[in-house]
């Protein structure tokens, strides 16, 4: 697997899902813009790279009979089928046991043929190798793959066109999303700050190594910033990018959600509002006149404790 992405594939991906995903809206106010990308087709920004990979095996004719398989009990499961369905390909998403009767009921809608197997998303990761080596299909990734991150990054070019941004900000979790606007941002000359959970750096820690590491994961974001290991995709953007790190407290990423709540009306996932912490923490302070982006990144998230 290749460990950079170029420009070039940031652009082949936008021609390849040109109309199939929903054009990011942004919102003006309170000295940022923020890009809506919760709004996405599934709820997330991973629409963006489960089309692009879908698209490229159906027109390299690379797209085996038995489909797409992929192990996830979130996001990335959706954002999968739904991709899938969209092209007419069967998919097989694997999920742990526990994940909740809902996520699995959205799946199912998708028309994907759900498979529950064990306690924790590593025993449903290893169902669906085996069920790769024994069907044929094709194996999916939440963000470890070149066509996936390359999706992701079309969300930059899409913020630049609505207007000057100098810096954008962008929550990691396993560092597809970053990889990809990272390595549209360089092309651009605009900088990132990457944001993480203090107790879930798998990003950082991978700066401070030279290489990915696997690290401990606790934090309110988790479930969908909780990568143990990041992926090579992001250090090697990290590198050609001008990237700064940062990291928030849960406290700081729960007050930016109620924030969007109550200031916007905004319902987001801890994830998105993880990025916004940055700034109302100060752990990134902008310089007088720097034009912020801010990425909501999704908003599969119950909102029933917003209020609490």
């Amino acid at each position: 697997m290749d460990t950079a992405l170029t420009y070039q594939d940031v652009l082949d991906a936008r021609a390849r899902i040109d109309g199939a995903i929903r054009p990011v809206t942004v919102i003006e106010g309170d000295g940022v813009v923020l890009a809506a990308e919760f709004m996405q087709h599934t709820g997330t920004f991973k629409a963006r790279g489960a089309a692009n990979f879908v698209a490229y095996h159906r027109s390299s004719n690379t797209m085996p009979d038995a489909g797409v398989v992929i192990a996830s009990g979130g996001n990335a499961g959706l954002a999968c089928a739904w991709a899938a369905s969209a092209h007419d390909v069967p998919a097989t998403v694997f999920v742990p046991a526990t994940v909740p009767a809902f996520k699995k009921a959205r799946l199912q809608a998708f028309g994907a043929d759900v498979r529950a197997v064990g306690a924790e998303y590593a025993e449903a990761l290893a169902a669906s190798v085996g069920f790769v080596a024994e069907s044929g299909a094709l194996a999916s990734h939440a963000y470890d793959h070149p066509l996936i991150a390359a999706g992701a990054g079309t969300l930059l070019l899409e913020i630049l066109e609505a207007g000057t941004v100098d810096t954008v900000v962008v929550s990691v979790g396993g560092g597809g999303l970053y990889a990809g606007i990272a390595t549209a941002a360089a092309h651009h000359g605009v900088k990132v700050v990457a944001v993480e959970p203090r107790h879930c750096r798998a990003f950082s820690a991978a700066l401070e190594a030279g290489t990915p590491v696997d690290v401990t994961v606790q934090s309110i974001a988790a479930d969908s910033l909780g990568a143990r290991r990041v992926t090579p995709l992001a250090l090697a953007a990290a590198a050609a990018s001008n990237t700064v790190s940062v990291l928030v407290d849960d406290e700081a990423i729960i007050e930016a959600r109620r924030h969007l709540w109550d200031s916007r009306r905004l319902v987001v996932e801890h994830a998105a509002s993880t990025a916004l912490a940055a700034l109302r923490t100060g752990a990134y302070l902008p310089d007088p006149g720097e034009r912020v982006a801010v990425v909501l990144c999704g908003a599969n998230s119950d909102p029933s404790d917003l209020a609490r």
